[in-house]
């Protein structure tokens, strides 16, 4: 029986780098794998899947937030990769996990586990709820060597917590930081 993946890590920690990886590593053995990405994210254009090391491809499938899977479109395919899985709606992970355990067709996610404030998104609370594996991509802190746990907001070059859940950006928006340094970056920025 296949199973249903969530690997997350904060940004910068070469998750979609990671989902490109595996789709070369299938397609060069002439396996089927099918792209997924949440239409919302349009930071590198709409159907690009794009890591930040400059590595990308188009995605198959857009989703949104009423996308039903037609499990047809799945035959034959031999993994399902989806990106910026933190996007995802409740019923949307729900259908993936279906997929593959039914349909039995591995269903990898990457994403964030939490957002700019340290709460998790919908699309990850339900994925760490199902999933048969959950996997960290592990990154450095921006500003030390200490694992990255957060998100951190920047807002005119200052730690922010302003602002909506999903607001979409780069480097120039968020960076990695552990538990002490997102902490200290916040209070700097309160001042």
């Amino acid at each position: 029986m296949a199973k249903l993946y969530f690997r997350y890590g904060a940004v910068g920690s070469a998750k979609t780098l990671n989902l490109l990886a595996v789709a070369h590593n299938y397609e060069s053995q002439d396996k089927r794998v099918v792209v997924l990405k949440p239409e919302i994210d349009v930071r590198f254009g709409k159907d690009a899947v794009r890591s930040r090391a400059g590595l990308s491809r188009d995605a198959d499938v857009l989703l949104t937030p009423t996308t039903i899977l037609d499990k047809a479109r799945f035959d034959g395919v031999h993994c399902v990769l989806v990106d910026e899985a933190q996007f995802l709606g409740k019923a949307l992970v729900e259908q993936l996990r279906d997929l593959a355990t039914s349909g039995n067709v591995p269903v990898i996610c990457y994403g964030l586990r939490t957002d700019f404030r340290g709460e998790l998104f919908e699309g990850s609370k339900r994925l760490l709820e199902l999933c048969d594996s959950i996997e960290e991509v592990k990154t450095t802190c921006f500003f030390c060597n200490r694992k990255a746990i957060f998100n951190l907001k920047l807002v005119n070059g200052k730690a922010s917590l302003a602002g909506p859940v999903v607001d979409l950006g780069t480097e120039e928006k968020y960076l990695p930081a552990c538990s002490q340094c997102y902490d200290a970056k916040l209070r700097e920025g309160r001042t």
